[in-house]
């Protein structure tokens, strides 16, 4: 499908996404496993959330966080999973101009809030361990709503500007889209005019969202173990150690693929494996999160024995 532009050229109208196969056979499969990771995925983030709404005790800056990141990775995940899914099944894979932009951006803004808000995390670890008894002055609610305001403006403001800028290119074909959603990178190599000007933009935009988040959590971590080791009790060290090592896996695997497919020189671009990689960071951290958040934690595994132990006596 084209359109015809003022300048009698013709525009992409709709992109077609190819995904991982075009084997029917091959496709069912993968939406049988794909439904299995979504379903898990909402059940596990939606569990830490109600968990932490309906347990008072976790009413803590750390959980309130936890619980804006598990909102995160629910909205994260369901802006591509959905799709995905139709089109295994279905014989057209093809996603309107208009469908497109809003994936993008809806997935571009909640990947950068989740970006900002593993900081706004480690901050939290920072203080708690390294200022105990200031620790409920400075993260007042007061604050942690603001910063997690913060995060929320700043992810969807430099998701727009990536957005915009990629959109407002000229599409005149081919429109076949490499990948299972509207990634930006992918998208834009099917541009008709030199993107190198909106590159450099991207790139400096994923320097600020992923580079200074990465050095900022390492420079936290390098006090809050300064700072855990300085602790005489062998089991306080290691209740310090066990939160922090929840946080730090899943930023680790969060910002590791997403750094490689944001930040890698246009050179080493791979269809194939930047489909993987996005896979990894896109859907196996959103199941990574709840699992890793749940089986470390033991006032998560706590809350759930006493909310499933409340529901019982009330059958």
């Amino acid at each position: 499908m084209w359109r015809l532009s003022e300048q009698n050229q013709s525009w992409v109208s709709e992109f077609i996404l190819l995904g991982f196969s075009s084997d029917p056979i091959s496709n069912r499969i993968l939406f049988v496993a794909f439904l299995v990771l979504y379903l898990s995925s909402i059940l596990g983030n939606g569990l830490i959330v109600t968990l932490i709404c309906l347990d008072s005790h976790l009413h803590t800056p750390m959980y309130f966080f936890l619980c804006i990141l598990a909102i995160l990775d629910v909205g994260y995940v369901t802006t591509t999973m959905p799709q995905m899914l139709v089109h295994l099944l279905a014989h057209s894979q093809t996603i309107s101009f208009a469908c497109c932009w809003l994936q993008m951006y809806a997935f571009g803004a909640l990947a950068l809030t989740e970006c900002i808000i593993f900081v706004v995390m480690a901050y939290d670890r920072y203080v708690a361990i390294c200022y105990p008894l200031r620790y409920t002055v400075i993260l007042s609610w007061g604050m942690c709503t603001r910063l997690a305001a913060g995060t929320c403006v700043c992810g969807f403001f430099f998701s727009l500007i990536h957005t915009f800028l990629t959109m407002r290119l000229p599409y005149c074909g081919p429109n076949i889209v490499n990948h299972y959603f509207c990634e930006g990178p992918t998208v834009r190599s099917l541009a008709c005019m030199d993107t190198h000007l909106i590159e450099m933009v991207d790139l400096i935009t994923s320097v600020f969202v992923n580079v200074t988040p990465s050095c900022l959590i390492l420079a936290s971590y390098i006090r809050i173990v300064q700072a855990i080791l300085k602790i005489k009790s062998t089991r306080s060290r290691c209740k310090a150690f066990s939160t922090c090592a929840s946080h730090l896996t899943v930023a680790t695997f969060f910002y590791v693929p997403a750094i490689y497919i944001y930040l890698r020189p246009n050179s080493s671009y791979s269809p194939e494996r930047d489909k993987q990689f996005a896979l990894f960071y896109n859907v196996f951290t959103a199941l990574l999160n709840p699992v890793v958040y749940s089986l470390r934690n033991n006032d998560i595994k706590g809350a759930f024995f006493k909310v499933m132990g409340r529901g019982r006596g009330t059958c």
